[in-house]
């Protein structure tokens, strides 16, 4: 057997959305910041992310981290993390998969029974309490970087849909947000195929009509990502929503064939950015929880810890929390004669 690439990794999973961690393998990054380190990976080893997401070794529903050495002097560790199309700056599944992995493997010492941590997320300090028993993360909770509105109940024009009313809010990720009642389409897990259509057709419109920049930090863009919501229907939840992660470029031509996934999570940052409007709008105080279920039924709580502001926008601090498992382990290899060095795609699944 001939490698030219050899990748650890641990894989695990936050109320059912995949999360592998990339434990060793990974170059020298450059950079001051965890934000910088992700600059340089997406810049100079973009191939990583491909092998990693794409097939044969990985597939439409799956997203990715990969630990690296922290900059700030209070992070205990930093992580990148990477999907489908792009660096996200932050991921609330993906913060509970890396924190259940580095624990649960040894990586960082587990206190029984509350281990406190920070991790440099490229969004900023990431501040985590893990609650454990007998070498088990059961829970993880984090407070997240603050969220905010920028658009509320603004309208765009979405081909095969005409005027469409939105809100577009930062999570950690730049979201464009909808009501799936108001567009007639049903949060069911088994319609999937129509709420990635409709919200890649939302997204692509919002981000050409609404374009929005993060006040902090310019390089950070959107939105990028779609969390359709709609009203609870479980028992001790206060909402659900679809978070369509998008898996390819879409064509405005040819909405039909619009390629993304669903969120498997609740989706913590779409929970966040979701939390953030609710505020916005008089719906959720400083101190009231918000259970928000995702297609599977599993769920994450967030709180509003706090205000703010960020910019121009008053913001929330949110803590949000759940629960990641570790699944397996994995060595990924690369042959120099592999003809799919960079992974593919293939139209009946992406």
């Amino acid at each position: 057997m001939r490698i030219s690439r050899m990748i650890q990794a641990v894989e695990a999973h936050a109320e059912g959305e995949p999360g592998r961690v990339i434990t060793g393998g990974m170059p020298h990054l450059r950079g001051n910041s965890v934000f910088a380190k992700m600059q340089d990976m997406a810049r100079n080893h973009d191939d990583i992310r491909l092998q990693m997401l794409r097939e044969p070794r990985g597939n439409p529903g799956l997203c990715c981290n990969a630990i690296v050495p922290p900059c700030h002097p209070e992070a205990d560790m930093g992580f990148i993390i990477f999907e489908q199309t792009e660096y996200p700056p932050m991921s609330g599944s993906n913060t509970i998969c890396v924190v259940t992995v580095l624990l649960e493997t040894g990586v960082l010492p587990m206190i029984e029974p509350v281990t406190d941590l920070t991790l440099e997320a490229p969004a900023g300090l990431i501040k985590v309490r893990a609650t454990c028993q007998d070498g088990k993360v059961t829970r993880v909770e984090f407070l997240n970087v603050p969220a905010f509105a920028v658009h509320l109940d603004a309208v765009v024009e979405v081909p095969g849909l005409g005027s469409v009313t939105v809100d577009v809010a930062w999570g950690g990720m730049f979201f464009v947000l909808t009501d799936a009642d108001r567009i007639g389409v049903s949060l069911e897990a088994n319609n999937g195929s129509e709420i990635v259509r409709i919200s890649e057709a939302i997204r692509h419109a919002a981000a050409e009509q609404l374009p929005v920049r993060h006040p902090d930090n310019p390089d950070i863009t959107g939105p990028t990502i779609t969390n359709m919501y709609g009203a609870p229907v479980a028992t001790g939840t206060h909402g659900r929503g679809a978070i369509t992660i998008s898996t390819g470029d879409f064509d405005p031509a040819r909405p039909q064939e619009a390629s993304g996934i669903l969120d498997r999570s609740p989706c913590g940052t779409g929970t966040c950015a979701k939390m953030a409007v609710l505020h916005a709008r008089g719906q959720l105080g400083v101190g009231q929880d918000y259970v928000n279920a995702g297609p599977l039924g599993t769920t994450f709580t967030g709180r509003i810890v706090e205000t703010t502001n960020v910019g121009p926008y008053p913001a929330i601090v949110p803590t949000l929390s759940g629960q990641g498992w570790i699944h397996g382990t994995a060595n990924w290899t690369l042959d120099p004669t592999d003809p799919f060095p960079h992974g593919y795609t293939v139209g009946d699944m992406w």
